[in-house]
């Protein structure tokens, strides 16, 4: 079964909260945390 791709402008939403979040957090846990659940947002919206 073939995985469906984000729209480009999610996408493009998800890559530069990343960057903002890599510039504000400094705690490397809390960054993988907050990516995390930025994934999980756009991913639950895509499945509905």
């Amino acid at each position: 079964m073939k995985k469906k791709k984000m729209p480009k402008s999610i996408r493009k939403h998800i890559r530069k909260e990343k960057s903002r979040i890599r510039r504000e957090v400094f705690d490397i846990k809390q960054q993988e945390k907050q990516m995390d659940e930025l994934y999980k947002k756009f991913s639950s919206k895509s499945k509905n």
